[in-house]
């Protein structure tokens, strides 16, 4: 267990992932016992059992200083399961010690079972213990992304994401396992019986975390990657000249021309060549897929839609629905008529549903399993003089989101959903209550039995405004922006981290009427910005412009496990961050919202420029600007922009060369 001094210390060494396929592809290229096929698109080693023992290595090349398996690891695999008979199983990988025909660790495939295996000398006596997972269903010719995570009597498997299968057994993993003169076998328990019919993509170690987190944050969650051999990648393998290929694979493939076809599962694994755009696009069953293409560069912002909406607008929701759309929420000052969802339809925004609110500031859309919410946060009594914010339930039946639970808060802000091993959260930011600021924000956790989220823990805030979560390698942190104290908006908001069970302290920094946390990744650094929206302070001489005033980017520091400021930018009232990117460049765009004379006010977009940081690029007129959505359609990529003094939100679209 980790304190929050040393939280951070392992995630560059510890915890980096242990490839275990890439160390089976010989460097002078495939032999006689691998070839690579292609299908679906998707690239992965068919192995043949001729000499399974040239399907192995030594397990000292992977722990090179440490020869002790992991206590605690996830175990990643990609694979394309063909049909398996009844009786059979088959081997995705052994660890073996060589004078020995016993698995110290193993994981097999039977029809529709896993079974996990290893070895357990402290506790089983010497005997294998065997953790099976049943029902899981893999022989359908399709891609499968299964993650194994396991921690002492605990093994947890997810497949594509989908909701875990836990188990928990009385012989626990291993403290102390040896890997000694122990070899790694791929596909094989070092024989030919049991040998692996099927492709495998990805098999991955990675020591001492469950790697949902990670894995689980792209689009398509079938093969989902965190470290696969080179030739496997999805893009075509750079040859020096004169360089013949020396992975050769095989592959069924039907390349369309012209204007944009279907993409249906009909044309899966089909590819369509834009010659106007000149870029490559594969068909996944349902969407083209960028495979190869010249990197789109932002131009220029032209004004889109004029969405207008019931009332003023103080945040805004862009969402998407499996197999029903894209819509937008708005949180609308007044009540009635309330807050809307809008539809994408036909390239525009349309009104698709009126639900009732009180002076909501926020929505937040997320999920559980297969059920789908939307919370909105309220910031004022109903009629009956009743305080609380609502989660509503998307009903298929219906089309509609209906009322599913209401939980009591004080003038709430936003709302912020997270899982954290494997449980779903929700937290809201309580403003104040009364004339007090200085109040309890409460953080609610799942409960799957009633089905209802309960109290889990409290967290004292001031004026608070936004919640943000965020990850890194297997921590989690959760950011609060502390606006007012009740004297003065020059405070400290907190970011904590989630230790034993509940969050604690991490590092607390100084703002200036913080009104939004933004995190954003570029590359393998990961920054930190906040929207300082004013200064005042009751005890202190009145400022030129309480407006007028700098808000901070803050990038993680490894080494001192800190964030450390990395840029200012002048702002003015500044309540909302929003990082997106085109092509291969990154952007943050500001919501400017008042200067001390007047709410039109330019936002403004600001460009990554490596060594001088954030450069301002494009200068939007705006009024009132209270949230920004960045979002993408097959058509291009949009910005979506609320106004908190009059009933127009714009649409922005993002042209590029």
């Amino acid at each position: 267990l980790l304190g929050p001094s040393c939280a951070l210390s392992s995630l560059h060494t510890d915890l980096r992932p242990l490839d275990i396929l890439s160390e089976v592809v010989p460097a002078s290229g495939l032999g006689h016992s691998m070839r690579v096929f292609q299908v679906q698109g998707v690239r992965g080693f068919q192995l043949t059992a001729s000499q399974p023992r040239a399907l192995g290595f030594p397990a000292s090349r992977l722990f090179i200083h440490c020869d002790r398996f992991p206590e605690e690891f996830s175990i990643i695999v990609t694979l394309r399961v063909l049909n398996v008979p009844t009786k059979r199983n088959e081997y995705l990988f052994t660890l073996m010690a060589e004078e020995s025909h016993s698995v110290l660790v193993g994981l097999r495939y039977s029809p529709n079972k896993l079974h996990f295996l290893f070895w357990s000398q402290e506790h089983s006596n010497g005997w294998q213990t065997r953790v099976t997972f049943r029902n899981v269903s893999l022989s359908d010719s399709q891609w499968h992304t299964l993650i194994l995570a396991v921690s002492g009597q605990s093994f947890s498997l997810t497949v594509d994401c989908n909701v875990p299968n836990d188990a928990v057994v009385e012989t626990p993993f291993p403290t102390s396992l040896s890997v000694k003169r122990a070899n790694f076998y791929l596909g094989n328990r070092r024989r030919r019986k049991g040998l692996f019919t099927g492709l495998l993509r990805q098999l991955v170690l990675l020591p001492g975390a469950d790697a949902t987190p990670r894995i689980c944050t792209s689009m398509n969650f079938k093969v989902a990657t965190l470290s696969v051999p080179a030739v496997l990648q999805d893009l075509p393998i750079k040859l020096t000249s004169n360089e013949v290929l020396r992975y050769p694979y095989e592959a069924d493939m039907k390349v369309t021309l012209g204007s944009r076809p279907p993409c249906t599962k009909h044309e899966k694994a089909h590819f369509w060549f834009n010659a106007s755009q000149r870029g490559l696009y594969l068909c996944n069953g349902s969407t083209w897929i960028s495979m190869l293409e010249v990197k789109q560069r932002l131009d220029y912002v032209e004004e889109y839609q004029n969405l207008v909406t019931n009332s003023e607008t103080m945040g805004i929701e862009v969402f998407t629905i499996p197999k029903v759309g894209l819509f937008a929420a708005t949180a609308n000052r007044y009540t009635p008529p309330g807050s809307a969802i809008y539809k994408w339809t036909e390239g525009k925004f349309v009104p698709y549903q009126n639900i009732p609110t009180y002076q909501a500031q926020s929505w937040k859309y997320f999920t559980i399993g297969k059920k789908i919410f939307l919370a909105v946060a309220n910031f004022e009594q109903n009629d009956r003089g009743q305080e609380y914010s609502v989660i509503y339930k998307w009903s298929r039946r219906k089309e509609k989101f209906i009322t599913y639970q209401r939980i009591t808060t004080h003038s709430a802000r936003d709302w912020e959903a997270f899982v954290i091993e494997g449980e779903a959260f929700l937290a809201v930011v309580n403003h104040r209550e009364g004339n007090n600021h200085n109040i309890d924000s409460v953080i609610y956790r799942w409960n799957p039995r009633t089905g209802l989220f309960e109290t889990n823990q409290t967290i004292p805030t001031s004026g608070a405004y936004d919640w943000e979560f965020f990850t890194i390698g297997p921590y989690s942190f959760l950011a609060v922006a502390n606006t007012f104290n009740g004297t003065s908006t020059k405070i400290y908001s907190h970011i904590y981290i989630w230790l034993s069970g509940s969050f604690q302290l991490f590092q607390s920094i100084l703002t200036f009427g913080a009104a939004d946390w933004e995190v954003f990744h570029i590359r393998d650094r990961v920054f930190l910005a906040v929207a300082n929206s004013h200064s005042y302070d009751s005890g202190t001489p009145v400022p030129s412009n309480f407006y007028a005033i700098n808000s901070s980017i803050y990038e993680l520091n490894i080494t001192a496990q800190m964030f450390v400021k990395f840029q200012d930018l002048l702002t003015y009232s500044a309540l909302d961050w929003e990082f997106f990117s085109v092509g291969d460049d990154y952007f943050l765009v500001v919501a400017n919202s008042f200067d001390g004379f007047t709410f039109s006010v330019n936002s403004i977009i600001y460009r990554w420029q490596g060594y001088e940081g954030f450069v301002a690029v494009h200068h939007l007129p705006t009024v009132g600007c209270r949230d920004w959505e960045a979002f993408n359609t097959t058509e291009g990529s949009y910005l979506l922009y609320s106004s908190a003094k009059e009933p127009l939100s714009k649409v922005l679209k993002l042209k590029t060369t």
